[in-house]
C-alpha cells in the first residue's frame, strides 16, 4: 500500500519537474516544511524527535535520543537536491503518555519538521499516530513494536522488528533454552505493549505445547510481591514480564528479595543499565530479546562510548555509564534512515520524503534496512542476552530467528 502511494506521489513529482525544470516545493498547509523554510532558518533541515524523556519510559526514551544526537554530531549535514543543509534535531518530550502524546506531536509539528522518529513505547506512537497523518508528515518508528503502528496508513514506517514476530521468538527460547512447560505472563494492564507481546508470546507458547498463566498490573504499581508469589504457587518454570524500564527494576528487585529462582524473560524494554543495576550482586536470572548486541561493531562503540564519556549530560542520560543500549544502536540507524529518505526526496518537504521512504535502503550498524509493503522493517532474526550478576554487563547468548537460534 504505501509502495503504491510512493509511486503516485512520484509520479506527480515527475509531472511537476517536466512543468518547472526543478523539483516542486507545494506548501504544507501546516507550515511544517518545503525548502523555503529550510532557506529562511538558514539551509537547515530539522527532523523531529519524539520520544519519552520523563516517565515510565524516559530511561529508554533518553538512550534512543542518544544515538540520534550521536549520529548527528558526527553527521551534522545533508545534500539535499544539489544544496547542503544542516541538521538540526528537535526533540519533544511525550512523558510516556498516551494522554499527552498528541500534544507533544502537535508541538514537534510545529517545528517545521520533514521527518519525525519515534517513539519507545508503542502506545504514545499508536496515539499521536493520526496527528502525523494529518499533518502530511512521515514518522519512522525506532523500536515501538506493536503491528498497529503502520496497520492502515501511509505515514508511518520503523526500522526495528514487530511484536508477532518477538513473541514467537521468546516462546521458541523459553520452549527450547529455557526448558518451559508452564510460563506467568505479567504486565500492565491497558498498555498496549505489555498486552499485544504477552498475547503474541501466549499463542506461540500454546502452540508449542506450554502452559500460560495471564495476569495483569495496575498502572503505577510498586508492589509485585502477590504477583511473583502467585507464580511460584501456580508452578511456572518461567516468568514472562515485557514491561517498562521502571516496573521492570521493581520486578527484578521483589524477585531476588523473594527469592524467586526461576528465570525472567523479557522483550527489548528491559535492554537496559537500569535492569543491570538492579540484577548486579543478586541471585536472579534475567533474559531479554533485543535489536543489537555489544560486541558488533567495534569502529561504532569505540565513537560512541567516547562521545558518552565526553559530556556529563550524555553519561547521565545513559545511566552514568557508557554500556550501550541496543536502542542507542537503532537510533543511530534511524537517523541515518532519515538522512537516506531526505536524500532520495531530493526535498526537506515532507510529503515528497514521505514517497521516498518506501524505497530507501540502508547498511546501518544493526544490519539492512529495507521495508515491506506495511513500511514495517525486513528484520529476520533478534539477539538474546542476559543479565551478568557480577560484571553488571550483558553477556550474548544467542541470535534467534523465528526457527530457533541460528
Amino acid at each position: 500500500m504505501k509502495k503504491i502511494l510512493a509511486l503516485l506521489l512520484a509520479g506527480c513529482m515527475a509531472l511537476a519537474l517536466c512543468a518547472c525544470g526543478t523539483p516542486a516545493e507545494p506548501a504544507d498547509e501546516t507550515g511544517s516544511g518545503g525548502d523555503a523554510n529550510a532557506s529562511a532558518n538558514g539551509d537547515t533541515v530539522v527532523i523531529g524527535v519524539f520520544e519519552p524523556l520523563s516517565g515510565d519510559n524516559g530511561a529508554g526514551g533518553k538512550q534512543e535520543v542518544l544515538g540520534m544526537q550521536y549520529a548527528n554530531a558526527e553527521t551534522p549535514t545533508v545534500d539535499i537536491g544539489g544544496k547542503t543543509y544542516n541538521v538540526k534535531l528537535e526533540v519533544v518530550d511525550n512523558e510516556s503518555s498516551n494522554d499527552k502524546a498528541v500534544s507533544a506531536a502537535s508541538n514537534l509539528i510545529s517545528k517545521n519538521v520533514s521527518i519525525i522518529l519515534g517513539s519507545y513505547g508503542s502506545g504514545v506512537s499508536i496515539a499521536a499516530s493520526d496527528t502525523f497523518a494529518q499533518a502530511k508528515i512521515p514518522a519512522v518508528g525506532v523500536t515501538c513494536t506493536n503491528p498497529q503502528i503502520t496497520e492502515g496508513n501511509d505515514h508511518y514506517f520503523r526500522i526495528c522488528f514487530l511484536d508477532p514476530f518477538q513473541g514467537t521468538v521468546l516462546a521458541n527460547f523459553a520452549k527450547d533454552e529455557l526448558k518451559a512447560e508452564k510460563v506467568y505472563c505479567l504486565g500492565q494492564l491497558g498498555n498496549d505493549y505489555d498486552q499485544g507481546l504477552m498475547n503474541y508470546f501466549k499463542q506461540a507458547a500454546e502452540k508449542l505445547g506450554m502452559e500460560c498463566v495471564v495476569e495483569s498490573f495496575p498502572k503505577n504499581n510498586s508492589d509485585f510481591t502477590s504477583y511473583l508469589t502467585t507464580a511460584k504457587n501456580e508452578g511456572a518454570d518461567v516468568i514472562f514480564a515485557p514491561t517498562s524500564i521502571s516496573y521492570a527494576q521493581l520486578i527484578v528487585e521483589q524477585a531476588a528479595a523473594q527469592g524467586i529462582d526461576m528465570p525472567l524473560l523479557a522483550s527489548d524494554t528491559w535492554d537496559s543499565n537500569v535492569i543491570l543495576g538492579a540484577a548486579k550482586g543478586k541471585d536472579v536470572k534475567v533474559y531479554v530479546t533485543t535489536f543489537y548486541a555489544e560486541g558488533g561493531n567495534a569502529e561504532f562503540e569505540k565513537g560512541f562510548k567516547e562521545w558518552i564519556k565526553s559530556d556529563s549530560t550524555n553519561l547521565s542520560n545513559n545511566g552514568g555509564n557508557d554500556i550501550i543500549s541496543a536502542v542507542s544502536v537503532m537510533g543511530y540507524d534511524a537517523y541515518y534512515t532519515a538522512l537516506e529518505a531526505l536524500k532520495a526526496a531530493g526535498t526537506t518537504n515532507p510529503q515528497d520524503v514521505m514517497a521516498a521512504l518506501p524505497g530507501v535502503k540502508y547498511t546501518g550498524i544493526t544490519g539492512e534496512i529495507s521495508f515491506n509493503e506495511e513500511g514495517d522493517a525486513n528484520r529476520d532474526s533478534a539477539f538474546v542476552k542476559t543479565a551478568n550478576t557480577e560484571s553488571g554487563l550483558w553477556d550474548f547468548v544467542t541470535v534467534q530467528g523465528i526457527d530457533g537460534a541460528q
